[in-house]
């Protein structure tokens, strides 16, 4: 990671930074009785990718950054997964916006991927 000085200048935690703002984005016309399901699942989930490969920056060792990049992935699984199962329970009103959060989580797991293995 040489020359990075901030995680805010990783493309990785940039992207995750997006994913989290449209996620919100989108359930925020989920039904109301998923206020505390899976509305705050979706938004919990999307806000530990970002906040994880900060955390994990911060630790300043490899070992500990892959440690918590493979959490952020996690999360990346954790979300789409949500986001399925809010389109299959018909929650999702914005099949363009859907598509966009699915494309970038593929985009994110890729580049979390190659960060991790170039950190070996």
């Amino acid at each position: 990671m040489s020359g990075v000085k901030s995680y805010k200048e990783l493309l990785i935690w940039q992207k995750g930074i997006k994913i989290v703002l449209l996620v919100y984005k989108l359930t925020k016309y989920f039904p109301d009785d998923e206020k505390y399901a899976l509305t705050s699942q979706l938004k919990r989930a999307s806000v530990s990718i970002p906040s994880n490969i900060a955390e994990g920056f911060g630790r300043q060792t490899d070992k500990s950054f892959n440690h918590f990049l493979n959490i952020a992935r996690g999360s990346l699984n954790e979300i789409e997964t949500q986001l399925i199962i809010a389109k299959e329970l018909e929650f999702v009103n914005n099949d363009k916006l859907f598509n966009e959060i699915v494309f970038l989580i593929e985009e994110e797991s890729k580049m979390i991927n190659a960060f991790a293995r170039n950190l070996k």
